[in-house]
């Protein structure tokens, strides 16, 4: 019989499809609800995992429940909505939202959790779902010490780069951070590129310039990717989900009394590439939009 806990995770997209691949490799047991796409659901329960109809169902049987959806709304109604997670948490078990939330959404589902005798964290992602399956994430684990403590070895099957980053709500107050830069990034080098075409300058002299100073990135290899090979998958992260996490920023930023300039420009970016037909392409095709927008 494992000694390890078991896993309840709902939200079987690129990211925790891939996740759960990884947990299952090492012989954890899994508990799952499908969402919106069956086939990652089947291929989980083909190695072994449970499914049930909804997520009450999943939190029954969890010592840790896992969410990996899509929005804060997403997140409140996996846990508060008909037959949600819940009413059914065990008493001293652990949920770790690993999705981009509103820190203020994490903080009350959280104190709920603490009304049945369980604990809600936070623990924001960084790199991709090819990570995923190699356990080598980025982990901004958030909450009380003791709880990262009991579910550190489990992250640590899952991330390269486990950190305890605060109490409940700053591993999503952090990721909030880290994708406001990385889309002031993304969308810097996009435009970049657009420009330099409008100057009459070779993308890949500008890329070799730009990368061998203080500018070079991951970010700027990801633009590069589509912008200069044309291949968009180096980074399968929506347009429409880059704008949906400079929107919490932004909400963030608005809450605290001082807004972000700085968010509200990127936003009218994405804004636009959106209402263009691009919200669902990759991020490194933000390259395209501009194509559009300024000319090629």
């Amino acid at each position: 019989m494992s000694d390890k806990p078991v896993i309840g995770f709902i939200g079987l997209g690129l990211m925790g499809a891939a996740m759960v691949r990884r947990l299952q490799s090492l012989g954890y047991k899994i508990h799952t609800t499908a969402n919106r796409n069956r086939a990652p659901i089947e291929a989980a329960v083909a190695s072994g995992a449970t499914e049930h109809p909804n997520p009450a169902g999943v939190a029954a049987e969890s010592d840790i429940l896992m969410l990996c959806v899509d929005t804060s709304d997403a997140v409140e109604k996996v846990m508060l909505g008909d037959n949600g997670a819940m009413g059914a948490l065990k008493a001293g078990a652990i949920v770790i939202d690993f999705g981009t939330s509103l820190p203020t959404s994490t903080r009350m589902l959280a104190d709920k959790a603490a009304e049945r005798g369980a604990v809600f964290m936070d623990a924001p992602l960084g790199r991709t779902p090819v990570h995923a399956e190699d356990g080598k994430l980025n982990i901004m684990g958030a909450g009380p010490e003791e709880t990262f403590g009991k579910v550190k070895p489990v992250l640590d099957d899952l991330g390269e780069n486990v950190f305890h980053v605060g109490p409940t709500g700053a591993g999503h107050e952090l990721k909030l951070i880290n994708n406001f830069y990385a889309q002031a990034c993304a969308m810097g080098m996009a435009e970049a590129f657009v420009r330099a075409d409008k100057a009459g300058i070779d993308r890949k002299t500008l890329y070799s310039v730009m990368s061998a100073g203080p500018l070079a990135s991951g970010m700027m290899d990801f633009i590069r990717s589509y912008g200069i090979d044309g291949d968009p998958n180096s980074l399968k992260f929506s347009i429409v989900n880059a704008r949906k996490d400079v929107g919490y920023f932004a909400q963030n930023a608005d809450a605290s009394g001082v807004g972000s300039d700085l968010a509200e420009g990127i936003l009218k970016v994405l804004d636009g590439a959106i209402a263009d037909g691009f919200g669902d392409r990759y991020l490194p095709e933000a390259v395209a939009w501009f194509e559009k927008r300024v000319g090629k």
